[in-house]
């Protein structure tokens, strides 16, 4: 029996390398994002320090040069929270567009997985076919055959 050869096998691993180089990039992006809503969420428990020490400091004694530097403090931190929420931002998108790419990638490739499946099973029947018309010849010659004798 012959053996089935996919005439395009080599664009079906290209389509898989393509897809493992998306998955790639995915996790790699989705990370950076977990990093940043790491970072993030780090910056608002500063914050929220930051507001108990201003808390403690103007019910203490009064010490206006320490409050004053405690406020600057905050404003600073709500500045660098609000970077960072554009970071987040940012990479949220990233990671729609990579998480898009993939899906294109993930398509492409069952196409082609398909293709080939249907290429196999049309390859399975011609050999059943061909294997059908063998039996019906043999049988046919030995029926033929008997009949003569």
């Amino acid at each position: 029996m012959p053996k089935f050869v996919y005439r395009m096998q080599n664009i079906l691993e290209i389509k898989y390398k393509l897809e493992e180089q998306a998955k790639q990039e995915y996790g790699q992006i989705q990370a950076r994002l977990n990093e940043a809503e790491a970072d993030l969420l780090k910056l608002k428990n500063m914050l929220s320090e930051d507001y108990e020490n201003l808390k403690e400091a103007q019910s203490s004694v009064l010490d206006i040069l320490e409050i004053d530097i405690l406020r600057d403090g905050i404003v600073y931190r709500k500045g660098k929270i609000e970077e960072q929420r554009q970071v987040v931002k940012k990479l949220e998108r990233e990671v729609e567009r990579a998480r898009m790419k993939l899906n294109e990638a993930m398509q492409e490739r069952k196409m082609h997985e398909k293709l080939k499946e249907k290429q196999f099973d049309a390859f399975v029947k011609e050999m059943n076919d061909k294997e059908s018309k063998e039996v019906d010849e043999l049988v046919s010659y030995t029926y033929n055959d008997k009949e003569s004798d």
